[in-house]
């Protein structure tokens, strides 16, 4: 199967928008081949210089150890000189991507506590004092960052809302680069961005091989042992207040249990007013739409309380009249699988494998189990 074939974004590449002259001194060599993400490009020059360009961010001129920026770099381009050996690394799904190219030992600081990592190399990390915790991202502790001498603050999106916070980093001569993994479209796309943080750090052959890993996984989910008939699936978790937030149908989640084989019952909801992800229902409105789908997904990341299939019920009564309920079709996603960020291929496997044989057992999953 070709990759277009699930690449809901497109193909090709990521088309930054941004010129690739930047300097008299550069001669650009090549650009990096991007299948899936639409969101950045990298670009490649002599002596070992390279051009991360992310669009509506900016563009990131990465200088290798020993160099020095052009004198006649164009302006707004940010500097990332390398080596880079103290970063602060805030964007929390992007921790399983250095993970992924071996380059832990380049962070030092993060925004997220010991007690909120579920990926153990860095909760081991922090215990140990190898990383050591920064503030979030709307009060990072500036002393911490300066005294360890950091080189380079990789947030997400929620910086937009504290930009302040941004300009102040920046004022101490820290280069912020900005994830936006999380706007791509095509779940593939979020995964590739893997690729950024392999430029940067100089490990493109891990990130190369860690992309092509999570593709397999995607073309064998996608291309072998189709369904008859695609079971309804709905994802989703209850609030404090009662209500039910389920995913719009255009959010990732959604398209990865449609590559899966199967249809989320919600395919055709969206966000009038709001970009946002997900809405909140009723469970008046969730009952009618969801009772007889074949199979309930409840997402832990939110809501990490939910030990058994009575915890479930116990938050509505409603609950036990659902056909996925009374069927013993209920699965639960284990508190890591939004921090693995490069874990989405295994998902969709994970998925297809419920879809295809509801009696599987949860030790031949990895990010699902069984509500009981």
């Amino acid at each position: 199967m070709m990759l277009c074939a699930f690449a809901f974004a497109g193909c090709g590449s990521s088309g930054s928008g941004y010129s690739t002259d930047i300097s008299k001194e550069l001669t650009h060599e090549r650009s990096a081949e991007i299948t899936n993400a639409t969101g950045f490009s990298i670009d490649y020059y002599n002596d070992g210089y390279k051009l991360v360009s992310i669009d509506d961010e900016g563009q990131f001129l990465i200088v290798p150890e020993g160099k020095t920026a052009p004198s006649d770099l164009k302006d707004g381009i940010v500097v990332i000189q390398q080596p880079l050996k103290n970063i602060y690394l805030v964007a929390t799904a992007t921790m399983d991507m250095f993970r992924a190219i071996d380059a832990l030992d380049m962070i030092k600081m993060t925004g997220t506590k010991a007690s909120d990592w579920y990926i153990p190399e860095a909760v081991e990390r922090m215990e140990s004092g190898q990383i050591v915790y920064a503030g979030k991202y709307s009060m990072p502790d500036y002393e911490v960052i300066l005294s360890n001498n950091c080189d380079l603050a990789i947030e997400s999106g929620m910086i937009y809302h504290t930009p302040d916070v941004k300009e102040a980093l920046e004022a101490r001569g820290i280069p912020v680069l900005v994830d936006q993994s999380s706007y791509e479209g095509d779940p593939l796309g979020r995964v590739e961005w893997v690729k950024v943080y392999g430029a940067i750090t100089n490990h493109e052959e891990e990130a190369d091989a860690a992309f092509n890993k999570q593709r397999q996984l995607f073309e064998e989910a996608t291309s072998t042992g189709k369904l008859a008939n695609s079971p309804t699936v709905a994802f989703f978790y209850i609030t404090t207040s009662g209500a039910v937030s389920v995913r719009v149908g255009d959010d990732y989640i959604p398209k990865m249990i449609e590559l899966a084989g199967g249809k989320y019952v919600y395919s055709d909801l969206v966000n009038e007013n709001s970009n946002a992800s997900s809405k909140t229902l009723q469970m008046e409105n969730f009952y009618e739409k969801a009772k007889n789908a074949d199979v309930l997904i409840y997402n832990s990341t939110i809501d990490s309380l939910m030990g058994s299939l009575d915890d479930m019920i116990s938050k509505s009564e409603f609950l036990s009249n659902f056909d996925a309920v009374k069927a013993g079709h209920v699965w639960i996603t284990s508190q890591n699988m939004y921090q693995d960020s490069m874990g989405f291929g295994n998902f969709i496997v994970d998925v297809k494998k419920i879809l295809e044989n509801p009696d599987i057992s949860d030790d031949e999953l990895v990010y699902l189990r069984r509500l009981v």
